[in-house]
């Protein structure tokens, strides 16, 4: 159904795969700056800004549109990306195992210092820990890997059932109490100094780390397995070979993925109902692999016509350089919201932290577009592979020299 590795076209910097992780940024984005404009956000409980119904909407759209599903289609990406490099270090005649794991390093690296200082909700590491994994397992067949996937979905969201079981036996309302506390605690730090900014992530960190083994951890492993078991096979490289193929995808994703993420996004309408959401997220953690399948093969069709080639050249810039993008995204949110900058944190609902995210994006989108015109590289990208290489590559593009006409 899909060509073989060697099969593959030559350029291993492929287009689609760039404008793909160009759109993902805009989900993950989406999602991260609920996190930043709010500390009410993720508790299971109201945020005092998102009760008017334009806001509860805002909320809405963004757990059934882009919650779950789109750090996912980043994890696919990773490891589609992951057979990329074997064949780089392949073609260069170097040891892939030592380049890879001082990529690993240095990702993780970035991760820590994203995590404590900008963003508590970093996945850097994450991937980082579960690319060790990836490593280890590189050998194994695709079957293996299919099947390793789908039982890391169905035992991760078998789990949270459980868990949202659990929930439904307790008394919520002192579980609320401690929640506003633990809110109002944040939202204070936030606002005060960059250094209690800096000891509040750390406190964040020493109590999400869990959400993060449980939920995100699984779920992207499971994305990692599908995108290497795509890239050993080439997928992206011969999109237009797979039309029929990716409609099916899209139609069935859709037809799976939406039940499920409009069972996680109608708690968001409906205020105070923790057990309603933990039992939303169990669904969506089943579900949303599905629906990250679709939105995936849906933009790779997209990408193919007319309008959708124009959008596809301005994504993927931002995609070639997405590990910058990312960081940046942080920056900047970090800056509006935190005592970094302006302090908006627990200022703007969920419906304005959406539209700054969208206008966060259209920056990203312009600056990558004029930066992979002069660079080679993104700055983060950059540093990341002189550290994996062990050598400084070449930063700024080599333009031929137009030849005087005799």
């Amino acid at each position: 159904m899909t060509p073989a590795p060697e099969e593959t076209l030559p350029n291993e910097r492929q287009h689609m795969v760039d404008a793909l992780r160009g759109f993902a940024l805009l989900g993950i984005l989406v999602v991260n700056i609920a996190s930043f404009a709010s500390t009410y956000y993720g508790l299971g409980i109201p945020d005092p800004l998102a009760v008017s119904l334009a806001d509860r909407s805002a909320s809405f759209v963004r757990a059934f549109v882009f919650e779950t599903k789109f750090y996912l289609l980043f994890s696919f990406l990773f490891g589609y990306s992951f057979t990329l490099q074997m064949r780089a270090a392949e073609r260069d005649g170097k040891r892939f195992v030592p380049r890879m794991v001082r990529r690993l390093v240095g990702l993780w690296v970035i991760g820590v210092l994203h995590a404590v200082v900008l963003y508590y909700g970093d996945i850097l590491t994450t991937y980082a820990v579960l690319g060790g994994v990836l490593l280890l397992l590189r050998r194994r067949g695709d079957v293996f890997m299919a099947c390793a996937a789908m039982a890391l979905v169905l035992v991760v969201s078998l789990a949270w059932a459980g868990v949202g079981h659990m929930y439904s036996q307790m008394d919520m309302q002192m579980a609320a109490r401690a929640a506003y506390a633990e809110a109002e605690a944040a939202l204070v730090a936030y606002r005060a100094t960059p250094a209690l900014v800096v000891v509040q992530h750390l406190r964040d960190l020493s109590q999400v780390w869990w959400v993060t083994g449980l939920v995100q951890a699984p779920e992207a492993l499971a994305m990692f397995f599908a995108g290497f078991v795509a890239g050993r096979r080439g997928l992206l490289a011969h999109v237009e070979a797979h039309g029929k193929l990716l409609r099916q995808v899209v139609m069935w994703g859709l037809a799976i993925g939406l039940p499920g993420a409009l069972a996680y996004g109608l708690p968001a309408l409906r205020l105070n109902d923790a057990v309603r959401e933990l039992m939303g997220l169990a669904v969506t953690l089943l579900t949303a692999p599905f629906l990250t399948a679709a939105y995936a093969a849906g933009m790779l069709l997209v990408f193919q016509a007319g309008p959708g080639r124009v959008l596809a050249q301005w994504l993927a810039p931002a995609g070639r350089m997405a590990l910058s993008n990312y960081l940046l995204q942080s920056l900047v949110c970090a800056w509006i919201f935190l005592a970094y900058g302006l302090r908006w944190i627990g200022t703007v609902g969920p419906l304005a932290s959406f539209a700054i995210a969208l206008a966060i994006f259209a920056g990203n989108l312009l600056l990558s577009r004029w930066w992979m015109h002069h660079f080679t590289y993104g700055p983060a990208e950059w540093l990341l592979r002189a550290f994996t290489n062990l050598q400084l590559p070449p930063l700024l593009r080599r333009r031929a020299r137009a030849v005087p006409a005799p």
